[in-house]
């Protein structure tokens, strides 16, 4: 592999402008760190699935020519599946708020396990559309134009995944140490409501 500073740069810069916005996935992870429940476990897992599908991308599905209609097809309704539900139980929390700190607790149910914050966190990142187009669609065409340094491309876009995660991953811990407001987290879930339904009428219509 051939590692030049200036293309690991501009895999770095493309990486962090695309997943900065708070997304299914970067929402998810900030309710985990507020309700103090396997937040490095789920930013670990985050990062690495985005690095596998940046990998996909820069080593061969750009090459390839991008998603093929069916698939992306398929992806696009089971993405629209998942945010309707995942809105409709924030919905259902917005509605009937419980105590900020480990809600799930109070609540009575049991705490979520190490599998279900690994599943749930894999189901973010791969059952979004939008991390498939953005990383192994954009990224890995975005890396043909560097020829044989493609992969320090990639290795910088991979970077700046881990980078992002690490530092969401620490201000939803900083948050959740210092954030104790039931209106908070009825804001939070109203706002993540919306923004999973937002996204999944938006991706409906682009089947328009």
């Amino acid at each position: 592999m051939t590692l030049t500073f200036p293309t690991f740069s501009a895999g770095l810069v493309l990486s962090l402008s695309l997943i900065m916005a708070i997304g299914p996935q970067n929402a998810h992870v900030l309710r985990m760190g507020l309700q103090r429940q396997h937040l490095w476990l789920t930013v670990a897992t985050c990062a690495l699935a985005d690095i596998v599908l940046i990998s996909l991308g820069v080593l061969g599905l750009a090459q390839l020519g991008g998603l093929s209609d069916k698939l992306h097809g398929a992806l696009v309704g089971a993405g629209v599946l998942f945010l309707s539900v995942y809105g409709w139980q924030a919905f259902r929390r917005f509605l009937n708020p419980t105590t900020p700190v480990m809600p799930s607790r109070e609540a009575g149910a049991a705490p979520m396990s190490r599998r279900q914050a690994v599943l749930s966190a894999l189901a973010f990142s791969w059952l979004n559309p939008h991390a498939w187009l953005d990383t192994a669609v954009l990224i890995g065409s975005a890396s043909l134009a560097y020829g044989p340094a493609r992969e320090s491309f990639g290795l910088g876009a991979a970077t700046g995944s881990v980078v992002w995660f690490l530092v969401l991953g620490v201000a939803a811990f900083w948050l959740g140490r210092r954030l104790n407001s039931l209106r908070l987290w009825r804001a939070l879930d109203g706002a993540v409501a919306l923004m999973m339904w937002g996204t999944a009428a938006g991706l409906v219509a682009s089947l328009f």
